[in-house]
């Protein structure tokens, strides 16, 4: 694993937008077409406003899954996922080719079947993903299940990582948040060729601090990406706070023990 710390979420954001459409832009040049995974939350708002504007992608052969949507959530809803990616990435790029998790179903389990057969038909060339407060990955919270191969999981949310979703604007209070959501597996996200991590401001510290130098452990999942030979993490100066001096101070690869 690569660590990158800025100064800013704006110079994070460039950057790891940099990363990201060069990938997209490898997988054009050689296969003619591109499978990437997008990453929703306030996290990503400065990354994908920076990759939309990135030159030179064609974004017409670029396939698009995403990482988790709550189940329950109707599209129209601000805190839909596919809402989301709609808005700040499809609208923006024209991408056509679309594998949406829609979690507002009488049976999400025939979702999670569909679009897990849709994602395994070929490898991911890149996917983009943050890190929650409490550690998460996608929407898989402590303790995370490290071990199923399943593509995605029907998983239910711990009150932390809720919190998390009323403290970012989505719901007004801790009841209008879903209990149950459909997330990309941890082992299915580790399948990507490259994984691009973003995860800025003080408030995913603590979280960054325990994914990089605590045990890789379900306790907290993201710390799992350190198993991951192609992973780049993108922080600033808030969310590396609490990281060792020499990390900080190097900003140099961060390698799996």
């Amino acid at each position: 694993m690569r660590v990158q710390i800025f100064d800013n979420k704006l110079s994070l954001a460039q950057a790891a937008a940099h990363q990201a459409a060069a990938a997209i832009g490898r997988a054009l040049a050689e296969r003619g077409q591109a499978r990437i995974v997008a990453a929703t939350g306030v996290s990503q708002f400065e990354f994908l406003e920076a990759l939309t504007k990135a030159p030179g992608i064609n974004w017409a052969n670029v396939e698009l899954f995403h990482l988790d949507e709550y189940v329950g959530v109707p599209i129209t809803h601000p805190a839909s996922f596919r809402k989301f990616l709609l808005d700040r990435l499809v609208s923006k790029t024209g991408i056509r080719k679309l594998h949406f998790l829609d979690g507002d179903v009488p049976e999400p389990g025939q979702v999670v079947r569909r679009v897990g057969d849709e994602l395994t038909a070929s490898p991911v060339d890149v996917l983009f993903a943050g890190i929650g407060e409490n550690g998460h990955l996608a929407f898989n919270d402590p303790p995370a299940d490290f071990e199923t191969e399943q593509p995605y999981l029907i998983v239910k949310l711990d009150d932390a990582c809720r919190r998390q979703q009323v403290g970012e604007g989505w719901f007004a209070n801790l009841s209008e948040v879903p209990r149950q959501a459909i997330s990309m597996s941890v082992r299915q996200i580790l399948k990507a060729r490259e994984i691009v991590v973003v995860a800025p401001e003080q408030r995913k510290a603590q979280a960054v601090k325990a994914s990089l130098e605590g045990g890789i452990t379900p306790l907290v999942p993201a710390s799992i990406l350190r198993n991951h030979d192609n992973t780049a993490m993108y922080l600033d100066k808030d969310s590396a706070s609490l990281l060792s001096e020499e990390i900080r101070r190097n900003n140099n690869p961060f390698m799996k023990p």
